[in-house]
């Protein structure tokens, strides 16, 4: 393990330096003038820090599904012009993101709602008797779906997330699949996806990456990493339109029995059944979304236009703020799994003594006009981890924790007003 670098930069997540060209505008979001009624029925601009949860669209997004309605029709079937053109806008949406997250020219790129939508595919196509190895630090949508999984401690540093693996691939005979998160969702720190990529296949195994959370923040690129599966959902990459996708090796997908049962994923009906051999027809059997397939390569456009240079540099720059505007209140506690000077993407979370995580996010919300989100993040066996809480469910508070997220669109304004807010709270006890 000597010769491998574990974690060092933003590169080892992604795959690839930041882009170097030149510098372009970053493009707005849609809502950015919101006004929300706050005590004493004041309207005041809304502070959005919830964008892990769902971020706002981007301009370019709507404008992309705007100029698409006029001739919106059927995919794939039908020989009108304006389903001709639908049909190619689709299409034309598949070569995007697979151009954007860097898959390989032969990797299937499968439209779904959402990462869980695309977790839950994947697993209805694992060969028979595959197992899953899977951290219990991960989002419910990569600890569930799996029919036989075996589940790993949260690791005390990157190094021995690539020795538990290790151990854990070595052990299963059979089919199996590595599944961890490029970013979690409550931390925001930075997963060592290369290395554990390498050490999958080592063991012939697969590895499924949870980019969700990522691919926001910073360029990913499926092939430099070896990547054979990621998943991630349009609305946090600032399409909020109801797509997700899945992209990765055709083999197994191909052999899957298919996700939806209908039109589209058979070639011919009779008295059997003749299943498409090419996965993206076969699990996409319906109707698709196609307006969110639209909206999710607008958004793939708009951020590989803009480059990462400056959407990164500013992004470190509020969120370095916002941790130290934090941790310089009394009875703020971050949570953090790898250490504070571990790389991380826009997201902190935090507990205030005195207060239940619900009470925090009411009040900012109330009485600031800030909006976070609050609770257990669908990770509850992580949260309880890092709280080191007993066992509870969405109703518990004594398992949860506030979550600050940030993006496109977050200013200066709102991470100072969310840390003069927070600092009014623990005044007050």
């Amino acid at each position: 393990m000597s010769t491998l670098t574990i974690f060092s930069s933003a590169r080892d997540a992604a795959g690839t330096a930041p882009a170097t060209s030149a510098v372009r505008p970053i493009p707005a979001v849609i809502g950015a003038d919101l006004e929300v009624p706050v005590k004493g029925g004041r309207l005041v601009g809304y502070a959005n820090l919830d964008y892990a949860a769902s971020a706002p669209c981007l301009e370019p997004v709507s404008a992309a599904v705007a100029a698409a309605l006029p001739a919106y029709s059927s995919v794939h079937r039908g020989a009108g012009y304006a389903s001709q053109l639908t049909t190619a806008r689709y299409e034309q949406a598949r070569h995007t993101v697979r151009s954007f997250i860097g898959a390989r020219p032969d990797d299937a790129v499968i439209f779904t709602r959402n990462t869980t939508d695309a977790t839950n595919l994947l697993a209805g196509c694992l060969p028979a008797g595959t197992t899953a190895v899977v951290f219990d630090t991960e989002h419910h949508a990569s600890l569930l779906p799996w029919p036989q999984a075996v589940r790993l401690a949260p690791p005390a540093f990157p190094g021995e997330a690539v020795r538990a693996a290790d151990e854990a691939l070595a052990g299963i005979d059979g089919p199996k699949l590595l599944v961890v998160t490029a970013a979690s969702n409550v931390t925001g720190e930075l997963w060592p996806i290369a290395a554990l990529a390498h050490i999958a296949h080592r063991h012939g195994a697969r590895i499924l990456v949870d980019a969700a959370q990522l691919v926001p923040h910073r360029k990913l690129n499926l092939t430099a990493l070896d990547l054979d599966y990621v998943a991630f959902s349009g609305h946090k990459l600032y399409a909020p339109f109801g797509a997700g996708v899945l992209v990765g090796r055709r083999d197994w997908l191909a052999e899957g029995t298919p996700y939806l049962k209908g039109g589209g994923a058979v070639r011919s009906v009779g008295d059997d059944v003749e299943w498409h051999d090419d996965p993206e027809p076969r699990h996409e059997a319906g109707t698709p979304n196609v307006l969110g397939a639209i909206a999710l390569a607008a958004a793939c456009d708009a951020l590989t236009a803009t480059g990462w240079t400056e959407l990164v540099r500013e992004e470190e720059r509020l969120i370095a703020r916002l941790r130290a505007g934090l941790g310089s209140i009394a009875g703020v506690r971050e949570l953090s799994l790898w250490g504070d000077d571990h790389p991380r993407v826009g997201i902190v979370s935090f507990t205030v003594a005195g207060y239940s995580a619900r009470e925090v996010a009411e009040a900012l919300s109330g009485e600031y006009g800030i909006g976070v989100r609050d609770g257990k993040f669908c990770a509850h066996p992580f949260v309880r981890h890092l709280l080191d809480a007993a066992d509870g469910g969405c109703d518990d508070d004594t398992a949860s924790a506030v979550r600050a997220s940030i993006g496109i669109g977050t200013t200066q304004e709102h991470v100072d007003r969310l840390i003069e807010a927070v600092r009014d709270l623990v005044s007050r006890l």
